[in-house]
């Protein structure tokens, strides 16, 4: 009877102990999967970030062509568009609802190059750098951009960035902190087991392996279970918008799921393995009392 009670509890620990673990590593990888994301939400914004290149009346066809080469090439234009004087026009009528052309039936819209930049150069100082250089150049007769907008971008995103990544480094201390103590109260659990195993002169490998291979387990365990929740997580999120599938990309879903499992095994492992040689350095007095 006694023998049939210790099993159950010992199969009730490790379903515990699956659960707090599966517990705090969704969390985490709750964390990684919107950091991650984050990421990559600014970068799209950045990238997004165009810059109006506008261009003289009197350029021709092959002045244009060249001005296009020149911008392509350029290491800080991730696209560029060309737009005409007739396109530039239609558009500004459409916004519009009216004609924009003057008394004399001369549009004012004046042709131009849309050039989206690389993230990289998203910011106010290569912003300046990268106007002086356009508008040195021939038949160039300005270049705009929304600099209020970068103002509060290169403001905001790194800000949201920076408390993401302080509130993974936490999440994952405090995951350390809580499976350390779940393995450890498993352990505590055998402790009279570890010291009748060390009475009779096993070897500290030995009284060592039953308990890895159940922290193993038990980790894989939990990586599996979260691994299903987040997947179904990030299904949902995939049929709810086109544009978030372009941010949870199969890099986002790989780094998020490696996370969890690689985090789940290393550990628990990690913390059973230390747990067990503390409970192996005690005395038996120290043993009893703890």
């Amino acid at each position: 009877m006694g023998k049939h009670r210790k099993r159950i509890g010992g199969r009730f620990n490790t379903v515990t102990s699956c659960i707090s673990v599966a517990m705090l590593l969704l969390l985490l990888g709750i964390v990684v999967f919107f950091t991650l994301v984050a990421r990559n939400f600014s970068t799209d914004v950045r990238e997004n970030f165009m810059v109006e290149v506008l261009l003289n009346d009197s350029i021709s066809e092959t002045q244009r062509a060249n001005m296009h080469k020149f911008l392509t090439q350029q290491p800080f234009a991730h696209k560029v568009n060309y737009l005409s004087k007739e396109e530039g026009t239609r558009l500004m009528e459409e916004a519009l609802a009216d004609s924009v052309a003057d008394f004399q039936g001369y549009s004012p819209i004046p042709a131009e190059f849309e050039v989206y930049l690389d993230a990289a150069y998203s910011n106010p100082d290569s912003l300046a750098r990268i106007e002086t250089q356009l508008k040195g150049q021939e038949n160039v007769m300005d270049v705009i951009y929304p600099r209020d907008i970068m103002d509060t971008l290169n403001t905001a995103l790194p800000i949201i960035n920076l408390v993401l990544l302080a509130l993974a480094v936490l999440l994952t201390l405090i995951s350390i902190s809580l499976i350390n103590n779940t393995m450890r109260m498993s352990v505590y659990a055998r402790r009279q087991t570890i010291h009748s195993m060390k009475l009779v002169g096993a070897k500290w490998s030995f009284i060592r392996r039953p308990y890895m291979w159940r922290a193993l387990a038990i980790g894989l365990i939990a990586a599996i279970i979260d691994c299903g929740l987040l997947m179904a997580g990030i299904w949902w999120l995939w049929q709810l918008h086109a544009y978030i599938s372009t941010l949870v990309t199969p890099f986002v879903v790989t780094c998020t799921l490696s996370s969890v499992v690689g985090c789940g095994l290393l550990l628990t492992l990690l913390c059973a393995y230390f747990s067990v040689n503390r409970f192996l350095r005690m005395s038996e007095g120290e043993m009893l009392t703890k």
